[in-house]
């Protein structure tokens, strides 16, 4: 009885915190979908009298989005996965593998990922100008692939670092080789750390601005976030569309969040009983 009451608070604080984060998203919701003299006459607060679409559709014609949906899919996909295998072949180097001056590795990498983007942007712009992969998917691809690589490193390697060493001798007895013991035994073993380090690789580089902002200057290469933040900064939009370029803009995200919802609880799970 006595564990039971020490549950409440902590499950009436949970639930105050979701109301914090879903208020807002279904406020922009209403206000996507409400009529700009409606918003004006009534507030944002208000429920709308009827579905009042124009406003998305205004925004998705201006600033081309589903060319902006593609190319920001195409780069957080592409980073999360070549992210996560760089991750894993780093890792196991410096996890398994026990490379000589594994601490001060593992202290770059931590350095290179609290790194502000700010001091990387002219660094990576200079170099992108000199190899010709300035305005390109590629560049950006590339960059964020090393940056999330770096966090991606720090933590698998706390995590192979822990690993049976039996099982990998096991396998090398049997003959296995290196790249053996990674795919086949490393790999299947750490797939759910794996499937959460994929998830959050990819919602970051969804929502990174700055370095996709410099890099991309061409209307047919920007992301949804550098969309919204330059069709925002010309003051081209009212209410209703500002709102339904958030909904736009977050709603995917959500989306694959909640596809992939499982493999990060799963994931979790598994570490915490680890």
């Amino acid at each position: 009885m006595t564990t039971a009451l020490r549950r409440y608070p902590v499950l009436i604080a949970l639930c105050i915190a979701a109301l914090f984060m879903v208020v807002p998203f279904l406020i922009v919701l209403i206000n996507a979908v409400k009529s700009p003299a409606e918003y004006s006459e009534h507030g944002p607060l208000s429920l709308p009298k009827g579905l009042y679409l124009d406003g998305l559709k205004d925004f998705w014609q201006r600033v081309d989005y589903g060319q902006k949906l593609f190319n920001s899919v195409l780069i957080s996909g592409s980073v999360a996965v070549l992210a996560a295998v760089l991750s894993v072949l780093n890792a196991y180097a410096i996890g398994i593998g026990r490379i000589r001056g594994r601490t001060w590795v593992l202290a770059f990498f931590v350095l290179a990922n609290m790194l502000p983007q700010e001091a990387l942007v002219y660094p990576i712009y200079y170099l992108s100008k000199q190899v010709g992969l300035y305005d390109t998917r590629l560049s950006v691809i590339i960059v964020f692939t090393v940056i999330q690589a770096a966090f991606g490193t720090y933590l698998l390697s706390s995590v192979l670092g822990q690993f049976p060493r039996e099982i990998i001798e096991a396998a090398r007895i049997d003959g296995a080789n290196k790249w053996q013991v990674l795919w086949r035994i490393v790999v299947p073993v750490s797939r759910p750390t794996i499937g959460v380090l994929l998830v959050f690789f990819f919602i970051w580089t969804w929502n990174e601005f700055l370095l996709p902002l410099v890099m991309l200057i061409s209307n047919d290469n920007q992301t949804v976030s550098v969309a919204l933040g330059v069709l925002q900064g010309q003051r081209l939009m009212d209410a209703t569309m500002t709102n339904a370029a958030a909904l736009l803009g977050v709603l995917p995200a959500i989306v694959f969040f909640l596809v992939f919802q499982r493999t990060l609880t799963r994931g979790i799970a598994v570490g915490a009983v680890k």
